[in-house]
């Protein structure tokens, strides 16, 4: 059951992280102005004996404050009122559902 696992964490984390930048490519989430920050998204899969985990993320400072909006001063004293750009929810609430069901067919032995 473990390869099943990771395979399916793969494809899983690979789709997250392709709903999140179709999310991130203008509105209702984010403008694209450069692609940078499309770019950044990255999904890896690691497993430690028979835990598989899938994690998919950014490294830019920019994420949190796209997705849920900013209001005040920045470290460098730029104020800022920004509204959210939600793109990462709401590429989870798709994916979190057909993750669950393909999860449980592997569990029942009914996915190969």
């Amino acid at each position: 059951m473990l390869p099943e696992t990771v395979a399916l964490v793969r494809h899983y984390a690979m789709l997250l992280e392709t709903k999140i930048k179709a999310n991130a490519s203008g509105r209702p989430g984010p403008n694209v102005i450069t692609g940078d920050y499309r770019r950044s998204w990255t999904h890896e899969v690691y497993v430690a004996g028979d835990v598989v985990t899938g994690v998919v993320g950014t490294s830019r400072p920019q994420a949190r404050r796209l997705e849920y909006g900013y209001i005040g001063p920045d470290s460098l004293g730029r104020i800022y009122d920004q509204p959210p750009f939600p793109h990462v929810g709401p590429a989870v609430e798709v994916v979190r559902p057909l993750f669950v069901e393909a999860l449980g067919q592997v569990a029942d032995g009914r996915l190969s």
